[in-house]
This record gives C-alpha cells, structure tokens and sequence, in this order.
C-alpha cells in the first residue's frame, strides 16, 4: 500500500508539471484528434526534458563541497523549469518588428477565409 500511495505521488507530480511547464492546463481542443496530438506532443516534450535531466545528471556529478556548505543530504536534481530556462537560452525565439507581426496576422486571416470559403463550397463541417 505505501508503495502504491509513493508512485501516486511522482504521477500527480509529473502531471502537475506537465500542465504548469508545458501549458496543458492552457489546451483547448474541440476534436478528439487536436487533444491526441497535443497530447503526444506534451509526452514527447517531457520525454526529451526527462532524457536531459538524466544526462545532466550523468555528466555533470554533485559536487560533495556544496553538501557541505548548504548543510544537506541531497542537492536538488534539475527541475523542468531550469530545462526550460537554458532551452531559452540556447534558442532564444527571434524578436519580429511591427510590420513582420502585422504581416503574419494579415496572411493568417486571408489563409483562414480561404480556408472557410472551401469548406463551404464544398459543403463540409468544422
């Protein structure tokens, strides 16, 4: 029983970051399909931060001294968050001007109203 109840605790735990850090709770599908996808791409996600946080563990050993300063047992292991944060840094996204960002929205909306002039003419449903 105590084995079952700590696994429960990793699981609600990995769910937690799953909707705090890769925005799961944000996700609003109306289609099983759209939820399928964002949801393979949620696992997908947290497979690859897992396979960092086990290589960065692999590679980079604790260092006994810090124990010593900090008074512990255990140095926290790397978060999803810190993974997150030197994603950002390594791939920082590019900066648009006003006139690409104006650009963008413009082409979405005219490719969104041929989309929904095709669906009609063809007689199709959302």
């Amino acid at each position: 029983m105590a084995q079952r109840k700590s696994a429960r605790y990793f699981i609600e735990r990995s769910n937690q970051d799953v909707k705090t850090e890769l925005g799961w709770d944000e996700f609003q599908a109306l289609k099983l399909r759209a939820w399928e996808h964002h949801l393979a791409l949620t696992i997908l996600a947290s497979w690859f931060i897992t396979e960092t946080r086990l290589d960065w563990s692999r590679r980079f050993a604790r260092d006994p001294e810090l124990l010593a300063h900090y008074e512990v047992e255990v140095l926290p292991a790397l978060s999803m968050a810190n993974v997150r944060a030197m994603l950002t840094a390594a791939m920082p996204l590019p900066q648009m001007s006003p006139e690409e960002a104006t650009y963008l929205v413009v082409k979405h909306l005219d490719n969104r109203t041929r989309s929904r002039k095709s669906r009609l003419r063809s007689g199709s449903s959302p």
